[in-house]
């Protein structure tokens, strides 16, 4: 199955649900959430699998509406001041195979109007991933430099997260990797447009892009051991 261009339809249906985040409005309007929000990713998602295969065996593009790639598009409101139901965004998680056991690394797509981003690494790892990861800079940082700094890399990537103010318990503070051993994630991301979404070769660039971002995610997949 070939992967389908994003429509506009979805970006005017998140731009809609904003403005009345409200489960009476949603509800009234559910069937064009299917029709043009949730059944499109679910093909996009479809079609991706046989792209991301070739990429790596190891990562999974699930296109179940429930538990597969998509995020719900409900809201975890329990633990939030922010009590709105519904995400405005869509977004689409490719996890590894490992990914429910294992802080594994995963490729990412977020479309939401005026803030559209591809990404790919370790989001927020536990404290053992985290060190392997650090650990992994430390040992292999040759490779990380080559990787990170490579031609395409830098033209599609910028690395992105949280950081600690000091550096880590444990590693060099003068370590010429400081400011990537202060990371609380390891992610690279790419921003576009909504018309750029919307063009027809767009699964196709959403599939360079997971490419380009390959040796990086094979270098976190050996730090947390797990396969690529």
């Amino acid at each position: 199955m070939t992967a389908q261009p994003i429509a506009l339809a979805l970006f005017d249906f998140l731009r809609e649900l904003k403005a009345h985040n409200e489960r009476p409005w949603f509800e009234a309007n559910k069937a064009r959430y299917l029709s043009e929000v949730r059944d499109p990713m679910l093909d996009f998602i479809a079609g991706f699998a046989e792209p991301l295969a070739k990429i790596s065996p190891h990562f999974r593009a699930d296109p179940r509406a429930n538990g597969g790639s998509l995020f719900r598009i409900y809201r975890d409101t329990r633990f939030s001041k922010n009590k709105t139901p519904y995400k405005t965004n869509v977004g689409a998680h490719f996890r590894h195979e490992a990914g429910r056991d294992a802080h594994a690394p995963g490729f990412y797509l977020h479309l939401e109007p005026g803030a559209c981003f591809a990404g790919c690494g370790v989001w927020h790892p536990d404290g053992p991933t985290l060190a392997g990861i650090r650990d992994a800079l430390v040992e292999r940082a040759d490779e990380w430099r080559r990787l990170t700094t490579a031609a395409d890399f830098l033209d599609t990537f910028e690395l992105t997260g949280d950081s600690l103010k000091r550096p880590p318990r444990g590693y060099d503070p003068d370590h010429p990797l400081i400011d990537d051993l202060k990371r609380k994630s390891f992610v690279a991301v790419t921003r576009f447009s909504e018309s750029e979404a919307c063009e027809a070769d767009f699964p196709d660039r959403f599939a360079a892009i997971a490419r380009t971002g390959s040796g990086f995610m094979a270098f976190l997949a050996r730090a947390v051991g797990v396969p690529y």
